[in-house]
C-alpha cells in the first residue's frame, strides 16, 4: 500500500494543492487542507472499491475536506478579507502577482463554482468533471461558460477596487 500511496501522491498532489488553494485563498490554510486530504486518502485507500477512477475519488475527498475545513474556519471567525489581503501581499518565488490575483478571484466564486473552475484549469475532461460534481455534461458546459464570464469580471474589476 505504501508504494501505491506514494505513486498517487506524486501524481495528484500538485493538482490537489491547487484545488485546496483555490478554495482557501491562503497558502497556510491550503497546506493544512492538502495534508488533511492526503491523510483521508491514506486512511480510506484500503476501502477504495474501484467504482470510479482513483483520481475522481481523490478529488471528491479533497473537495469534501476543503468544504469541511472552510466550514470550520467560518465557525471560528469570518476573516476572508484578511485571508485575501494576505494572499495579495504574499511574495513567492514560484507565483507571480497575476497568479495570486487569479487565485484570489477564484476564491470569491461560490463553492460549487470554485470546484468546477479549478477542475477546468487542471484540464480535466468534462466527463470527469461532471462525474466529480454530480451534474450532467450539458449543464456543466453552461455553468463553465457562466463561471468564466463571472471570473473574468471579478479578475478585471479587482485592479480597480
Amino acid at each position: 500500500m505504501n508504494q501505491e500511496f506514494e505513486q498517487l501522491y506524486k501524481e495528484f498532489s500538485p493538482r490537489i494543492y491547487k484545488l485546496c488553494l483555490s478554495y482557501s485563498g491562503d497558502r497556510l490554510f491550503a497546506d493544512d487542507l492538502h495534508q488533511e486530504t492526503w491523510i483521508a486518502v491514506w486512511n480510506s485507500l484500503p476501502k477504495f472499491r474501484n467504482e470510479s477512477k482513483i483520481g475522481t475519488w481523490i478529488y471528491r475527498i479533497a473537495i469534501n475536506t476543503c468544504l469541511m475545513g472552510i466550514k470550520k474556519q467560518k465557525n471560528k471567525a469570518d476573516n476572508s478579507e484578511a485571508i485575501l489581503s494576505k494572499l495579495i501581499h504574499e511574495e513567492s518565488d514560484d507565483n507571480s502577482k497575476e497568479i495570486n490575483r487569479l487565485y484570489e478571484s477564484i476564491s470569491k466564486l461560490k463553492e460549487n463554482e470554485r470546484i468546477i473552475i479549478t477542475l477546468v484549469l487542471e484540464e480535466k475532461p468534462y466527463e470527469e468533471i461532471a462525474e466529480i460534481t454530480g451534474i450532467t455534461e450539458n449543464n456543466l458546459r453552461v455553468k463553465i461558460h457562466r463561471i468564466k464570464k463571472e471570473l473574468q469580471e471579478i479578475y478585471l474589476n479587482h485592479g480597480r477596487i
